[in-house]
């Protein structure tokens, strides 16, 4: 890979550390053990806030990307997001472990979950520029498998600074959770230490841009143009449906696992963390490893593979009774999670009309997100009607199986097969 496609892959490495200790294993598990009253209602307020947090990004990013693509600002739009994803994780440092700070740790998980899919966009939009057609799936996978990889250091960092030594290190108060809150500042810091190489390496272009509101005119026109093409254009508009319910299923499976492995396993957060590491290696090397395979093999192939192995692994775990059989079977999941979002995104990369690519992420986030809200709030109502994780949990898979379907159906044009 060139020095830009480095400096974009490396943006993975930093900001992947925010789904990985904050939505899916440290943070989650510390709210629905520490600030949550029990496991099952905190899993429910851990739904709500994901569905507020995907009905803003539903709105919010398709806008945003057109916007972008229209102003030529996809760098400051780019920082502008990673800084507030900064600012809103730092603040989960205030969230003691206390009922009373429940709204507070949900508005910084959920701002901070806004901020990150947005930033998203414009780092995605910045791909189809970086290498050949048939060189992008590699691109992607090697650089979704770096992100594992600094998912993975990151909370390393986490557990032996901070979780677990005892006495704690800095002072830290471990009877207030100070060791696990102080992971969110570890967190904070890690992505604004790590961002910058993509802010330098791709500047925006050069020349004379338009006002913020011209630019939000024509970008919301253009969205609005590239909706009404949809119809006329079936396979953009069958895989946007497919992914739009496979990713809402992957979205609710990752936002979820570690309090699904707190509650029903009883996890500890040390625990948790181990898994995530654990986990973050198999993830790395199936996205790196399928990156480098999925040029030849097909995209399309390799969300399909990846979806199937998924849906059959993640039934596994709803049966399970034992912690030696959940770690097996989660590991062998960790495989196929990387190359089932990287290859979604070479596939959009491909897709996407030269120009149009902001625009075309934000239609690619609006499919993942527009109902992002629906499969977090199917599993809150389940969980609490049943009082059962496992039953909420096993709403996932309605969501993978009728994406797969979906996708099966998608005819892709002459040499993208």
């Amino acid at each position: 890979m060139n020095r830009k496609a480095w400096a974009w892959a490396f943006y993975d490495w930093a900001n992947s550390a925010f789904p990985t200790v904050v939505s899916t294993f440290v943070i989650a598990a510390y709210f629905t053990q520490g600030i949550a009253p029990d496991a099952a209602t905190g899993q429910a307020q851990w739904g709500w806030m994901q569905t507020c947090a995907g009905l803003a990004i539903a709105l919010l990013s398709p806008a945003l990307g057109a916007v972008a693509d229209a102003g030529g600002r996809r760098r400051f739009m780019l920082t502008l997001c990673t800084v507030i994803m900064v600012v809103a994780t730092a603040g989960i440092w205030f969230a003691e472990p206390n009922p009373a700070f429940t709204l507070w740790a949900l508005a910084c998980v959920g701002i901070g979950t806004v901020a990150f899919e947005l930033a998203t966009v414009f780092y995605n939009s910045l791909l189809p520029g970086l290498a050949p057609p048939e060189k992008l799936g590699r691109v992607s996978g090697l650089a979704w498998g770096l992100g594992y990889a600094g998912g993975l250091v990151c909370l390393l960092l986490c557990l032996f600074l901070l979780v677990k030594p005892d006495p704690a290190l800095f002072g830290l108060d471990r009877g207030n959770a100070e060791h696990v809150r102080a992971t969110a500042l570890l967190c904070a810091a890690w992505i604004t230490l790590f961002c910058w190489p993509v802010l330098l390496a791709m500047p925006d272009p050069a020349g004379p841009r338009p006002g913020w509101w011209q630019a939000a005119r024509t970008g919301l026109a253009e969205t609005w143009a590239l909706l009404k093409t949809l119809p006329h254009n079936p396979t953009m508009a069958r895989f946007l449906l497919a992914r739009l319910f496979y990713t809402d299923g992957l979205n609710t499976l990752f936002a979820f696992g570690a309090i699904f492995a707190a509650g029903v396993f009883g996890m500890s957060v040390d625990e948790v963390i181990l898994f995530g590491i654990a986990l973050n290696v198999t993830a790395g090397l199936g996205a790196a490893g399928f990156g480098l395979i999925e040029d030849r093999f097909g995209s399309k192939r390799t969300v399909l593979v990846s979806l199937a192995a998924i849906s059959l692994i993640s039934a596994g775990l709803l049966l399970v009774s034992g912690k030696p059989a959940f770690w097996a079977l989660a590991l062998g999941l960790g495989i196929f999670m990387g190359p089932a979002q990287a290859a979604s995104r070479t596939l959009m990369a491909r897709l996407a009309p030269a120009g149009e690519a902001a625009a075309h992420f934000g239609l690619f986030a609006l499919s993942g997100r527009v109902t992002g809200f629906f499969g977090p709030a199917v599993l809150a109502v389940v969980t609490e009607a049943t009082g059962s994780q496992r039953a909420g949990m096993a709403t996932v898979l309605a969501f993978l199986l009728v994406g797969a379907s979906v996708l099966a159906t998608v005819r892709l044009p002459p040499g993208q097969s």
